[in-house]
């Protein structure tokens, strides 16, 4: 009760006029540098909704103005293909940035679905917001050290891979990912469709393709029966509308967590570095 209450307020200081007068052109401004970096870089589009993530969970960014980051997240999902959605707007910019709080608060691929499910609790959000938002893995990369232990099972001892992954993907990606390697090889969060905002990823889902182990868990896991995700995967693998509305309001509500409004912060001469 009280975090909705909470919730409410920040929605009432936030706003989609914010810079009507200040600064009218500043979402045709974003849009058109969200483009070009698409357009450069393809995966950029990941990288800008997963900074926004973590800038919405834990406060962690420095370099990047809020308000710019939440319409540039926006943007990257529109030009990838997934809906549009009204932007609140009026963040400032904070006076630290929450490295312990960004270790600590944000979900890991090696979380349990209970452990997600309370991250995203801490915050204010709920299941169908956990399952939605994993459904930003439609798009992007993730780093081998991510997802190897699924392919070697080192947990286990038995060198086999993961039992929940798709026997020809865990080959391809022990091929791509040895045990030689640095991690830091790339592989698709989203198989046979990397660059598009669409419901394939729950598809790959119920099929065992996921690429981290915390998503195959919101179908496969043992928790998925009594915390209801996999029943919702099923629901986004079927219903493309249902995910990508149900993404669009659960972005809302995590742009809406905390934000610095009215007083509190600053806004950044330099965004680069705290204002003396």
């Amino acid at each position: 009760m009280i975090l909705f209450a909470l919730s409410s307020a920040v929605k009432a200081q936030l706003s989609t006029d914010f810079y009507q007068q200040s600064w009218p052109n500043l979402l045709k401004i974003v849009r058109k540098e969200v483009q070009n970096a698409i357009k450069s870089e393809m995966r950029m589009a990941a990288s800008l909704l997963r900074l926004h993530f973590h800038d919405c969970f834990v406060n962690v960014m420095e370099l990047f103005p809020p308000d710019i980051l939440t319409i540039a997240a926006r943007d990257s999902v529109v030009l990838s293909g997934g809906n549009s959605w009204k932007v609140l707007l009026g963040r400032r910019d904070g006076l630290v940035a929450n490295q312990t709080g960004a270790n600590a608060g944000l979900p890991s691929p090696f979380d349990t679905v209970d452990a997600i499910i309370s991250k995203f609790a801490d915050v204010g959000l709920n299941v169908t917001d956990v399952v939605s938002l994993s459904g930003a893995h439609t798009i992007g990369l993730a780093t081998c050290r991510t997802f190897s232990n699924r392919l070697f099972n080192l947990f286990s001892g038995t060198g086999a891979p993961d039992s929940t992954l798709d026997s020809t993907m865990a080959t391809d990606l022990q091929n791509q990912c040895p045990t030689t390697s640095d991690g830091f090889n790339t592989a698709p969060l989203d198989r046979n469709s990397r660059d598009l905002f669409d419901n394939h990823y729950f598809q790959n889902l119920l099929t065992g393709k996921s690429l981290l182990g915390s998503d195959q868990l919101l179908f496969s896991g043992d928790a998925t029966e009594t915390t209801s995700t996999k029943s919702l995967v099923q629901s986004y693998s079927s219903n493309s509308n249902l995910f990508l509305t149900d993404f669009a309001n659960s972005m809302i509500k995590m742009g809406s967590i905390s934000p610095l409004t009215g007083s509190a912060g600053e806004i950044r001469q330099n965004c680069r570095v705290v204002n003396s």
